[in-house]
């Protein structure tokens, strides 16, 4: 396993992204404990939850109690893991997804995922998505709050332009750690807050990292994504690796920035994508992958 920051705190390069445990058509528990613990056995030392991830109404942070049985079950070490959880989404129940920023609700969030997880303090706490009702500095504001008050040591944001990660920035300094937006061999349209956080120094945790790889994604005209979608299958036949394993050593050669957090449901699933931090792509290899010519780093600022 590789290793990479968020803020002074080091982790896997590649995470579990824990959502498939818990929402529409979750494996039993087992099986689930199992996925974690595979991931644990991996190396990964990065877990992404949220309070949002169940499936029905009335269970609000089910994968956050999930995980915390996890971690206490594992036979050995957990202290190293950084558990990431987010706040500011709901979920009714019926398969639909709420937003709510306002900074009180925040806050009783962040409290109620603190004594979930069984901690004094949020290792990373996230706000998951821009709430259009309240303003974005009311919103960043409490999670500001919250640093102050000891309850998240530090903060996160997703979903996000560029110009919410610098007024975030602005308002959180050096509390601000990290940028959790979809970004994959099929959607790659965060190019501008990968560079922005490569230049500030934060982290950028893509979720979804898998997407536009699957067989079903392939379906239909051989151009764009689709093509994209089938160098990677080419690629891994060649190595005779998994194309979800090119996909996420794809993913780590855009820049130091990046943390990807695929989601599993099956042990299987995460040992092979933890695996990903081990392979090296060649030039050539990246040339058949890499639509953008610029690189990520740099000075300038998008």
């Amino acid at each position: 396993m590789q290793y990479r920051a968020i803020g002074d705190t080091t982790v896997s390069a590649i995470g579990l992204g824990a959502m498939p445990l818990s929402i529409e058509h979750r494996p039993d528990e087992g099986r689930a404990i199992a996925t974690v613990h595979a991931a644990l056995d991996a190396g990964v030392t990065l877990v992404d939850t949220a309070d949002s991830y169940h499936w029905h109404a009335g269970e609000a942070g089910h994968n956050e109690r999930l995980i915390a049985r996890a971690l206490a079950r594992y036979g050995g070490d957990t202290s190293h893991v950084l558990v990431a959880t987010k706040g500011g989404r709901g979920r009714p129940g019926d398969g639909s997804w709420t937003v709510n920023g306002d900074p009180g609700h925040l806050k009783r969030a962040a409290e109620a995922s603190a004594k979930r997880l069984g901690v004094e303090a949020i290792g990373l706490y996230q706000l998951h998505k821009p709430d259009p009702a309240v303003p974005w500095a009311e919103s960043v504001g409490a999670l500001r709050d919250l640093v102050e008050a000891g309850t998240i040591r530090a903060a996160g944001i997703s979903n996000v332009t560029t110009d919410q990660i610098r007024q975030a920035h602005a308002v959180l300094r050096d509390a601000l750690v990290s940028v959790q937006n979809q970004y994959s061999p099929a959607v790659r349209d965060s190019e501008p807050q990968l560079r922005l956080c490569a230049a500030l120094g934060l982290a950028f945790l893509p979720w979804s990292p898998l997407g536009g790889i699957s067989r079903s994604s392939l379906d239909g005209p051989a151009g764009g994504h689709a093509a994209a979608g089938t160098a990677f299958h080419r690629i891994a036949a060649g190595r005779g690796v998994s194309p979800q394993r090119v996909a996420l050593a794809w993913l780590l050669s855009r820049s130091p920035a990046v943390i990807p957090v695929p989601g599993a449901s099956r042990p299987a699933s995460i040992t092979d994508s933890a695996r990903g931090a081990d392979l090296e792509l060649t030039e050539t290899e990246l040339a058949h992958l890499e639509p953008v010519p610029e690189p990520l780093e740099g000075p300038h600022l998008p």
